[in-house]
């Protein structure tokens, strides 16, 4: 029982303190004369101070916080220009003004009242959210823990004066007509000044400016169409003019390149994402992503890194959905899908993705701060980013660039006669096939004649030799000097395949095999990104037998040879692996009964066939037991459950497209690195030629299995700066 105080009176008035437990124990009838009992309520309204600063402290954790809500409101009122200042972090103050449609004075008022809003009227507006901000809270419980002044002027009314409130603690101190430009302008002083409990978690003024920089840097990048200026400590540290932007995203898309170019200095890293599909088609099995649908249930723009542009965490992942930025483990893991095995483990890519869906297949109230949203359609979605992803960084290495530069074409050797560069043969395309060495060519052989069987991989460690390396040779210059371009053919002795389908499927490590046609709602754009295996190189040399290196038009290109021979062959294996379109499959001498949590069960019972396809053999064995009786001969698992969790995890990042030979991987990465050429082996010039055509037909030339770049390059801009060329 509840022991809750009461107090007893006894006619001379004298009060009695006791508990409930107590007050039964009492013989109330032997007190003398006539007793009232007062029973006060355990449960109490809140005064309206202490519940706006409860919602506060949802709403409004630091600084940055109070920028995200006001800097919101400003874009609602479709302001074209805004204004953040900010002082000692915004611990004393925070200014936010914007040239939007500003409110009368009555309007004013009302919005410093709780879930007082513009944005809905119904509970159906809730199903079809395209505003930032919708419930009306932000206003009113950052008035009630700061010292606030709002100033406003309609800017479709006639007056030719706007409203002054002047608001502190909560409490309404003053409002007065005032002189004002049409828009709002926003001042909060001295936030938490009242509750400095929470005053005291702030940290230094340095972190608090760099969050509210981070909150301009997200609003900046998803409206490139209004001008952000930021202010902090009396120094602008930005002025984003407005880039002019249309409704198409393909002018979206140049003018998202136009504002990270100046925020971030450069976009040459980065390679443009314009997708879109239907929920329909992304439904059916089978159906290759990327073609055009009439009325699209996701479109997915924006920019991603090319192969090597990571970081150490997710700090540069963008990624915003209907233009409000999001955390979101889905599209977390989407991203890293898409980019597997082109990112070293431990390393996270960079993008700014939108994402834009209808408001009715995403719900934004699942967060009190509207950070983290759900989808109607996860794993549509996933699937969907992953596909995008995947075939940005396909079509970056599909189409490769021909033309010879003029800086390598033109470029004349020491003591070289003029006249004689001008021969045919001399540093120019087709180079290769006109100058013949006289001596025997040794090359690398091509990994589509190595009779490799699956027994050497899954069975006992193969010797080196059962994948044929690459012969060594003796250092030979005779080729030094030739430029070579793509499509180029490749050196004698060098086996040369058709060259591989742009669009993959789901079958291999980049979805490869099926037939997917280019996107057909591609549009012309400024040139982006070319991919270091696709521009003309001319051949140098070898440095320390294991750094292939070549001259570009853009500086000095470096290969390193055991990783490039490692895709090679990794890629290759795969494929003749995954032709039977099923993983091998072994039975266990005594099959093992696995109990999972019931989420986990109900996820395996839906993908059992998935599973089934990796080579796993699962059947049900009760509620949420299963029956694990077969696993692929390269899975040595000394916990069958924890085995079998893992895979879990993984086919939930991966999705249901995950190919056959996944689980097979990393016995195939390591087997295809003790057989790759290794550093100290000596190669020739038509080897080196010979591995650099091979990666040029991988369909992920930029990586090794394991992530390590294959390709580096040192532009001439930074090779002058290193000698001092620069100022």
């Amino acid at each position: 029982m509840l022991r809750v105080a009461r107090r007893c009176f006894t006619p001379l008035g004298e009060a009695i303190e006791c508990t409930r437990n107590e007050l039964h124990a009492k013989d109330l009838d032997q007190l003398p004369g006539p007793t009232s009992v007062l029973v006060m309520n355990r449960i109490r309204l809140l005064p309206e101070t202490v519940a706006n600063q409860i919602a506060a402290g949802e709403v409004v954790e630091r600084p940055a916080s109070v920028v995200k809500e006001l800097v919101e409101n400003a874009l609602d009122a479709e302001a074209r220009q805004i204004v953040v200042e900010i002082q000692a972090g915004g611990r004393s103050l925070i200014r936010v003004s914007d040239d939007g449609m500003g409110m009368s004075r009555d309007d004013a008022l009302l919005s410093l009242e709780r879930h007082a809003t513009s944005k809905i009227r119904s509970v159906e507006d809730l199903a079809a959210i395209r505003t930032l901000g919708f419930r009306g809270e932000a206003l009113p419980s950052i008035a009630s823990v700061s010292r606030f002044i709002l100033t406003t002027r309609d800017r479709d009314a006639d007056a030719p004066e706007g409203t002054r409130i002047v608001v502190s603690g909560g409490r309404i101190l003053d409002v007065q007509a005032a002189s004002a430009a049409p828009g709002t302008c926003v001042e909060v002083r001295e936030l938490f000044f009242n509750v400095p409990a929470r005053r005291k978690f702030l940290r230094s003024d340095e972190t608090e400016a760099a969050h509210v920089q981070h909150v301009v840097l997200l609003a900046a990048l998803a409206h490139p169409e209004v001008a952000f200026t930021l202010i902090n400590d009396g120094r602008t540290l930005w002025q984003l003019p407005a880039v002019a932007c249309a409704a198409q995203r393909e002018h979206r898309l140049r003018a998202l390149r136009e504002r990270w170019r100046v925020l971030y200095g450069e976009d040459k890293s980065f390679l443009d994402v314009d997708w879109q599909e239907s929920w329909e088609v992304a439904h059916l099995e089978g159906r290759p992503f990327g073609q055009h649908a009439p009325e699209p249930g996701l479109q997915i723009w924006g920019l991603i890194g090319i192969p090597g542009v990571s970081r150490a965490t997710r700090s540069d992942q963008h990624l915003f959905v209907n233009r409000r930025p999001v955390e979101s483990r889905t599209l977390n893991l989407a991203l890293i899908e898409g980019y597997h095995t082109a990112l070293m483990k431990g390393r996270y890519p960079v993008c700014c993705l939108f994402l834009e869906m209808d408001p009715a297949d995403v719900d934004v109230n699942i967060h009190p701060a509207k950070r983290e949203v759900k989808f109607h359609r996860e794993s549509l979605v996933r699937r969907m980013v992953i596909s995008a992803v995947r075939q940005t960084l396909l079509m970056f290495h599909a189409t490769p660039q021909v033309d010879v530069p003029p800086r390598l074409a033109n470029r004349q050797s020491a003591g070289t006669d003029p006249e004689k560069e001008r021969e045919p043969g001399f540093g120019c395309v087709g180079a290769i096939e006109q100058k013949k060495p006289t001596e025997p060519q040794t090359s690398i052989p091509d990994p589509r004649a190595c009779s490799c069987s699956a027994d050497a991989v899954w069975g006992a460690p193969a010797e080196r030799g059962t994948l044929p390396p690459v012969k060594p040779g003796g250092a030979d210059s005779s080729l030094a000097g030739c430029v070579i371009e793509a499509g180029v053919t490749a050196p004698a002795g060098a086996q040369k395949g058709p060259p591989p389908s742009v669009a993959p499927s789901a079958s291999g490590p980049f979805l490869k095999g099926t037939e997917s046609p280019p996107l057909a709602h591609s549009v012309t754009r400024e040139p982006g990104p070319v991919s270091l295996v696709d521009v003309p190189l001319r051949y140098l040399g070898v440095l320390g037998r294991l750094y292939v290196l070549f001259e570009s038009d853009r500086g000095l290109v470096l290969m390193d040879q055991h990783a490039a021979h490692e895709r090679v062959l990794f890629e290759e294996m795969l494929d003749r692996l995954e032709r039977e379109g099923q993983a091998p499959s072994q039975r266990l001498l005594l099959p093992e009964a696995i109990e999972l949590p019931a989420r986990d069960a109900a996820f395996l019972r839906e993908n059992l066939d998935v599973l089934a396809r990796l080579g796993i053999s699962l059947s049900e064995f009760g509620l949420r037991s299963f029956l694990l009786d077969a696993l692929p001969p390269f899975v040595k698992a000394p916990d069958p459950r924890q085995f079998l969790l893992d895979v879990l995890d993984e086919l939930k990042a991966a999705g249901r497209q995950m190919n056959t030979m996944r689980l097979g991987e990393p016995v195939v990465a390591k087997t295809v690195c003790r057989h790759a050429v290794k550093a100290r082996d000596a190669l020739g010039a038509p080897e080196v030629l010979g591995l650099l055509e091979a990666l040029r037909r991988c369909r992920m030339p930029y990586t090794c299995p394991h992530g390590r770049p294959t390709l580096i390059e040192l532009s001439y801009r930074e090779l002058e700066r290193k000698f001092g060329r620069t100022g």
